[in-house]
């Protein structure tokens, strides 16, 4: 099968990464997707160990669309008999771009209306009305300059959802983008018993959490569900040899130096039982406590943080006056590297640093720039 993994914008090489770690050494990436060949075993393996992948789907057919006709053509020419059962709870997805077929709902119901005619033509003793209150299958039908690909979701929820996030607060990262930030930071598996990982503005603790995930090569999809297995022509047994081999690649004996801080105490609070869904309370030390009176007597730690960005003109000002503090805060670790996601405007200059690197991004759609700060280098006997 053809599999299709949407990728946040910036993040392609970091996807195509974790794709190669886990034995997928081509993966073109088109329009924000990467595309790879796998098998079932792959579909739950991808949803198991995936960080910054958003879904995986499934390729189904790409065809020139330009015409409802040709539209209801294509996707009735899809075997929709070998993926569906005539119970499906068949939900529609879409989205065009320069593309004569613009509206999204009018298309959904054709395409729709043609998935439910091949199965009442190709099912035996199909009815000609469908109860649809069966397993959950999400179709997929993006239209690009009038070539629309048809997908079958796998994932069902997005792959952010981990399961452990479960209390609200302020504008948190989604899981796979803050896992994307990490692994673009000095920070990974092999030195996390050596190097500290810090976020001095951890909010509900999603960056922490990821980093010790990652450090303990805990797979993220390992404590929720997904869609496909829950289909019938899906083999459980393939599920439970991906959990397996999730298991046997745990590390959850490594010592490490994680620690997050908030200066609001409810912050900390909802980190702490974050952390505690996630099983992973006992290896990150969460405090309440300011940007300002954040030190460190550890060499060569990581800090990566997404500090507030303020909103309206008061906000802002506040803002900017904290980040000044915050870049004093940093300088006074000179070990250390900083990486730091922020929209505020002419960020450097407050900060009181040229970066090393900048990177352009989105997050939540809001355009944002990822400065990295990079420290001085472990000297060779230490």
């Amino acid at each position: 099968m053809k599999l299709l993994i949407p990728v946040a914008s910036g993040f392609e090489q970091t996807v195509k990464r974790q794709l190669f770690r886990l034995g997928f050494e081509k993966a073109p990436a088109y329009d924000g997707r990467i595309e790879v060949e796998g098998n079932w075993l792959d579909v739950a393996r991808l949803n198991l160990f995936l960080r910054s992948g958003e879904r995986v789907l499934i390729k189904l057919a790409q065809f020139p669309a330009k015409t409802f006709d040709e539209l209801f053509d294509g996707v009735y020419a899809i075997e929709w008999e070998n993926w569906l059962e005539t119970d499906s709870k068949i939900l529609m997805d879409g989205k065009s771009v320069s593309s004569t077929l613009g509206a999204i709902k009018a298309t959904g119901g054709v395409a729709k209306k043609a998935i439910i005619r091949r199965l009442s033509d190709k099912k035996r003793g199909a009815r000609q009305t469908f109860s649809e209150n069966g397993a959950r299958s999400i179709i997929g039908i993006s239209i690009l300059k009038d070539v629309a690909t048809i997908t079958l979701d796998t994932s069902g929820d997005g792959l952010h959802k981990r399961g452990y996030r479960t209390l609200s607060y302020t504008a948190p990262l989604k899981e796979t983008f803050a896992s994307a930030l990490i692994d673009n930071t000095f920070y990974s598996p092999e030195n996390a018993e050596s190097k500290p990982f810090a976020d001095p503005f951890c909010g509900s603790g999603t960056l922490p959490i990821e980093a010790c995930l990652k450090a303990l090569e805990i797979a993220p999809g390992l404590n929720r569900t997904f869609d496909f297995e829950k289909w019938k022509i899906f083999d459980k047994n393939l599920l439970t040899l991906a959990k397996e081999e999730a298991r046997d690649k745990e590390k959850r004996n490594r010592k490490l130096l994680i620690y997050g801080s908030d200066v609001n105490p409810q912050a900390i609070s909802i980190a702490k039982y974050h952390a505690k869904q996630a099983g992973v309370d006992n290896y990150i030390r969460f405090s309440v406590a300011d940007v300002r009176n954040f030190q460190s007597e550890e060499k060569y730690g990581v800090l990566l943080s997404n500090p507030p960005y303020g909103e309206r003109l008061s906000d802002i000002k506040s803002v900017q006056a904290l980040m000044r503090d915050f870049g004093k805060t940093f300088r006074s670790l000179p070990d250390w590297s900083g990486y730091i996601l922020t929209s505020l405007p002419e960020f450097e200059r407050y900060f009181g640093k040229n970066a090393d690197k900048r990177k352009k991004l989105f997050n939540a759609n809001l355009p944002c720039g990822f400065y990295s700060y990079l420290g001085a280098k472990p000297k060779k006997d230490e």
